[in-house]
């Protein structure tokens, strides 16, 4: 089948931002990532600024609204630009640099200590998570949310500590899934007068999409294209199913249906492969602010991969979260080469020793 328009589009523009992305890793590979100190308050502001210029839809004609969902610049000649992207990779520098300062100035630790960078870490986590929250961008705040977990558990406070958050987060949990058992009507319409309506439709749709079609649409079509596949797929551009958004969020039923499988076996593979490579650079760093940088990483590769593939299979409620690497979006793909610049820059700087000190997470 020849290409459409629409494909041969995409594919100019994807290839238009890698090799733009190639040019920001080279950028970040020169400079000794130990300068990023200087500059981290002055991206965090800018980050959150741009955040609430799309709260406030200002500068009024750049800002559209886009299936109800105010998440992006229209920028004349650049293109459309979306903040909350580029926030993942400045809210990790942001808390890297903070759990750092705050270690090196505390050797000591103590109570008090650990509750206070826990207090710095969420006071800077929670201005971004809610600007993009209110959007409303469901998936990218899961994504912050992922990445400040992953930062306090490895920001040295205490066990006790973080198991009494786990239990706290738990509980949370549990009651809200109660409330939703027992007392589904007042749950929707606490979330239609909070502007968060879309999130019981995916949650139905999810749970059961066959008797809510209307919800459960894209993730049948998902579904479909996946099953469709088989053990080696169709071939390449030999699709059948119209899922709808298969180009950004649902690439994997894309890769599912042409490749079968093998093709997805083979890409999950490739993707388990890079974080285990991600995890061996954060250990073998021996500076921590260069190991807390690419634990950031970590965890946003990790949980935007187990939620975009796990919610194509329906594992998890569909929510709207691109497929690192894979799915179409400028913002988005240069923010993961930046990431990756970063991580590489991290592992270039990290020297080894004949007799080498213990490390610092022993």
């Amino acid at each position: 089948m020849p290409p459409k328009f629409d494909e041969i589009h995409f594919w100019l523009q994807q290839t238009k931002w890698y090799v733009g992305g190639s040019v920001v890793i080279t950028a970040i590979m020169l400079i000794d990532y130990d300068r990023f100190h200087q500059i981290t308050w002055v991206l965090y502001s800018i980050g959150v600024l741009s955040l609430v210029m799309l709260f406030l839809k200002f500068p009024p004609g750049i800002v559209p609204e886009v299936k109800g969902s105010v998440s992006w610049f229209q920028i004349p000649v650049i293109g459309t630009v979306q903040p909350s992207e580029f926030m993942k990779i400045i809210l990790i520098m942001m808390l890297a640099h903070i759990i750092f300062k705050h270690n090196q100035k505390y050797s000591d630790k103590t109570m008090k200590t650990d509750v206070l960078l826990l207090l710095k870490i969420s006071a800077l986590a929670a201005p971004p998570m809610f600007f993009i929250m209110t959007q409303p961008d469901f998936g990218t705040f899961l994504v912050l949310g992922a990445i400040t977990a992953s930062m306090i558990l490895v920001s040295g406070i205490r066990w006790h500590i973080l198991f009494a958050l786990f239990l706290a987060a738990i509980a949370a949990g549990l009651l809200g899934f109660a409330a939703w058992i027992f007392f589904p009507d007042a749950v929707s319409a606490f979330l239609d007068k909070s502007g968060f309506d879309h999130v019981t439709g995916r949650f139905t749709g999810w749970l059961n999409p066959d008797k809510n079609q209307d919800d459960g649409y894209q993730l049948i079509k998902a579904m479909l294209a996946i099953g469709s596949g088989q053990l080696i797929g169709k071939g390449i551009s030999d699709m059948e199913v119209d899922v709808p958004e298969q180009h950004t969020d649902m690439i994997f039923t894309s890769i599912a249906e042409q490749f079968g499988f093998i093709g997805s076996s083979i890409v999950i593979t490739l993707f388990f492969l890079l974080i285990y490579r991600l995890i061996h650079i954060a250990l073998q760093s021996n500076d921590r602010y260069g190991s807390y940088l690419v634990t950031g990483i970590i965890a946003m590769f990790a949980y935007q991969i187990f939620q975009n593939i796990g919610m194509s299979v329906q594992l998890l409620p569909i929510t709207g979260i691109p497929l690192p690497f894979l799915s179409y979006g400028g913002s988005s793909t240069l923010s993961y080469l930046l990431a990756i610049g970063i991580v590489l820059n991290v592992h270039s700087r990290t020297k080894e020793y004949m007799f080498e000190e213990t490390k610092w997470y022993d």
